[in-house]
């Protein structure tokens, strides 16, 4: 039999989040992100439950292509714009839209021969120092945009660096109104903790919103708050099942390095996941796991293939049992993955991100469980 680990995507989470998004925002339109193949759910998995979104935000035009070839039509943007000349044909020919971000991608806009002009998002950078044309700057290549026969339309566009904390969104509101403020064209400015957090003061302002994590059911500023704080669901759930058990006594270690030692009698469950299927390495003993639904802990090292649990909470478990990583339990407790991200040191972003290649999906599951 194939080894037991699997992924698992819930079209119906997704659903619902997506909704979520609609009710925080009402008066926007939603850009989907489905970057890093659908933050690692698939492109294909999520685009049923997602294709209510007025348009899909990604990064790469072959996951352009995949979104064209599902027969999509509406918008599709290119968060980072092009990265050669040559893109630019691509975009002319599936209709993409595409960022502008620094003065090199409007050269190659000029040299670019097409009888179809472009729909292009012009980038400020307001604090986050990433991509985009300071406000000094932003001026300047909104001009330059205007008086190319190539262009038909720009959008004004930025990304809140701090929406998820303290700081907040003021002052890079401020900084890009004061340039913009009799400047024509669409914006979009809401990421998901904007959205989420300063709903009021964005209220009006963003035509099109930008959410990312929350489709994919993860808080955009946990600890602070959590995906249940904010009424969003698991889209993804890791599973696997104990291959092994062992019997130990005190003083008995487990795992590389013996950095686990049993203070008493205690029976572990070793679970076939580790750090070659994309769990995080830097999970620490302690981290949450589910056996059969019940809350327990991983005790232990991460090895490439395996984990060990303390099966104490779960007196009836043994061979075969259901493990979830994160995600939902057959018995439809749920393990967030922000909870298991914490223990690694990182964020639920990245472990949906890089289970492995090696992990199959399971088939599209419709509900939570």
């Amino acid at each position: 039999m194939p080894r037991p680990i699997f992924a698992t995507v819930h079209p119906a989470a997704l659903g619902h989040n997506l909704a979520r998004v609609r009710a925080a925002t009402p008066d926007a339109r939603v850009w989907a992100i489905v970057k890093a193949n659908a933050y690692g759910h698939g492109i294909e998995r999520v685009f049923d439950a997602l294709r209510s979104a007025d348009g899909f935000a990604l990064l790469d035009l072959a996951e352009a292509q995949r979104l064209r070839a599902l027969d999509w039509r509406g918008p599709i943007l290119l968060l980072e714009g092009c990265f050669e000349a040559r893109d630019l044909e691509l975009c002319s020919r599936l209709g993409l839209w595409h960022a502008i971000h620094c003065n090199e991608q409007i050269d190659m806009l000029a040299a670019h021969k097409t009888q179809l002009p472009h729909r292009v998002f012009l980038k400020m950078n307001t604090g986050m120092n990433r991509l985009g044309f300071t406000p000094e700057r932003f001026r300047a290549a909104w001009i330059r945009l205007n008086a190319l026969p190539q262009v038909e339309e720009i959008s004004l566009m930025q990304h809140f660096p701090d929406a998820d904390g303290p700081k907040g969104i003021s002052a890079h509101l401020r900084a890009f109104d004061a340039v913009t403020h009799d400047l024509p064209g669409e914006r979009t400015l809401s990421n998901s903790a904007a959205m989420l957090r300063h709903g009021r003061e964005l209220a009006g302002r963003s035509d099109w919103v930008r959410p990312g994590i929350v489709l994919y059911g993860s808080a955009p500023d946990f600890p602070e708050h959590s995906a249940q704080d904010w009424d969003l669901k698991p889209t993804m759930t890791l599973s696997s099942r104990i291959i092994g058990m062992q019997h130990l006594l005190a003083g008995d270690t487990v795992g590389y390095g013996s950095s686990f030692v049993a203070e008493g009698p205690l029976r572990i469950g070793v679970v076939a996941c580790g750090y070659a299927d994309g769990y995080p390495r830097h999970c620490i003993t302690g981290t949450p796991v589910l056996v059969n639904g019940v809350k327990t802990r991983m005790v232990g090292r991460v090895s490439m293939d395996m984990i060990t649990v303390d099966l104490s909470p779960v007196p009836g478990a043994g061979m075969g049992s259901e493990v979830t990583l994160w995600g939902c339990a057959s018995t439809g407790a749920v393990l967030p993955i922000d909870d298991v991200a914490r223990s690694a040191g990182t964020v639920g972003y990245e472990l949906m991100c890089a289970v492995a290649p090696r992990v199959p999906f399971m088939p599209l599951a419709g509900t939570l469980g």
